[in-house]
């Protein structure tokens, strides 16, 4: 019997894969960042630079992929159904997340012992988050998905303005049937272009990811995180446990190891530590996940609103925070002040995506329901927020990853002999050889986009 999958003889050289590179770019920061901090900050727009070329084509990466999923089903309903779905199990396993940040700091109590005196904090250095937090009702929330126009959806940039365009075209399309057959092909072709733009763009992780590790050590050195040790670690442990023993069972009860998948995607996970952000990863994960099986519909519609929906680490990271600043300014909670904070957590948490600062401003307008915290307390970890910001969007990209292959085998829209023999190593995607001993995955050829 011939082996079911054969591997692509030629092997790129260790310094030109992508990972390679970045890890590199990441330890020479950590170095610069050490030793020579003020030229270390002054890396810092390599880091914005490269996150802003990657936030000028994501809402095209979306659009095409959405608009081109939904128009290739004939089934509407289908559509209600996997964002219902995706819903759902986003709710559910975020409540979690905010749960598991709860019973972490009522265990480790990293914030007993500080004893802070709230008269004592510059509250000044929290007021302009304080401002940010409460120029946004839930009401106004809502209606902010609706743009003004279509052009402004796409110059907003942000992520569910663009949903909700695409969502609305994809259904026109799909009504119009063999009519918009020449729209949905400059669609496509349209959809090689960006993708063709942002294998490019990759290319230059390393240079951003070095710059934003670099100013992340020098501005605030590693030494900084002092005291403060505890609620990191404490921080990163929870994380950790989130992803294993959440996340791991789902991925079991998938039939796909977390381990592996992990594995899978460790390029965008090390350009996501480089970075603190999860946006620069949004289209390549996209494009894995389609390469791992996941039906491209399903991709197009989970991993956009997941991104703003789904923010384990973010969740994970309000409780837990929010519970340390009570505890390091000896404020006594009542019962019914917690679940006010879990309440309130479970809707600021949404939006608050992988960018820096964004849960930050999130968990001051949750400290903010409850007036016996002071909010001026934040000021003990804003200068650490950037440390724990890496683990926050590092969760949020994992679980969002997990979800699209959960909803996508909801559905029956996930071919997992081949996930099985990709997470294997069985197959280099995109250049893979595929044997007769699985037909099925010859009739499901892999996209013709090059390998990052």
């Amino acid at each position: 019997m011939s082996t079911i999958l054969k591997k692509q003889t030629g092997r790129k050289p260790l310094y030109a894969i992508l990972y390679v590179q970045v890890l590199a770019a990441i330890a020479i920061a950590i170095v610069l960042g050490h030793y020579w901090p003020s030229l270390a900050v002054d890396m810092k727009p390599l880091g914005d630079g490269f996150i802003k070329l990657i936030k000028m084509v994501i809402a095209l990466v979306i659009f095409c992929t959405v608009v081109s999923g939904i128009a290739g089903m004939s089934d509407m309903k289908k559509v209600s159904r996997v964002g219902g779905k995706a819903l759902l199990y986003f709710e559910v396993v975020s409540t979690l997340a905010l749960l598991i940040g709860f019973l972490a700091a009522h265990v480790a109590t990293p914030g007993a012992g500080f004893n802070v005196d709230p008269a004592t904090l510059d509250a000044k250095a929290v007021a302009q988050y304080a401002g940010k937090a409460k120029e946004q009702t839930i009401a106004e929330f809502v209606l902010n998905i609706i743009p003004n126009t279509v052009i402004d959806a796409f110059a907003r940039g942000d992520i569910l303005p663009v949903v909700l365009i695409s969502i609305l075209f994809g259904f026109v399309l799909a009504r119009l049937g063999d009519r918009a057959k020449p729209v949905r092909e400059i669609i496509d072709a349209g959809s090689m272009l960006v993708f063709g733009a942002i294998n490019v763009i990759m290319r230059f992780a390393p240079v951003g990811a070095f710059g934003a590790m670099a100013f992340t050590v020098g501005r605030y050195g590693i030494g900084s995180l002092g005291p403060l040790i505890k609620l990191v670690g404490l921080f990163y442990l929870t994380s950790a446990l989130f992803v294993f023993g959440v996340l791991g069972p789902i991925a079991w009860w998938s039939g796909f190891s977390i381990w592996k998948f992990l594995l899978f995607i460790k390029e965008e996970i090390l350009i996501v530590l480089g970075t603190s952000s999860s946006d620069p990863v949004l289209p390549s994960l996209m494009e894995k996940l389609e390469r791992l099986g996941c039906s491209k519909p399903v991709v197009g519609l989970v991993v956009p609103t997941g991104y703003v929906f789904n923010t384990d680490g973010s969740s994970i990271y309000m409780t837990l925070a929010a519970l340390f600043v009570a505890q390091a300014t000896n404020t006594d909670l009542t019962l019914s002040q917690q679940i006010a904070i879990f309440a309130v957590a479970m809707l600021t948490s949404k939006g608050a995506s992988g960018v820096t600062g964004a849960s930050f401003i999130a968990l001051v307008g949750t400290l903010s329901v409850v007036p016996t915290i002071p909010v001026a307390g934040m000021a003990l970890i804003l200068g650490i927020d950037r440390f724990m910001s890496e683990a926050r969007a590092l969760v949020n990209v994992i679980g969002n990853g997990v979800a699209t292959i959960v909803i996508s085998r909801s559905e029956g829209e996930l071919d997992s002999a081949r996930m099985t023999a990709v997470l294997d190593g069985k197959v280099v995607t995109g250049t893979a050889e595929i044997s007769d001993d699985l037909p099925h995955l010859e009739e499901t050829p892999l996209p013709a986009r090059s390998q990052l």
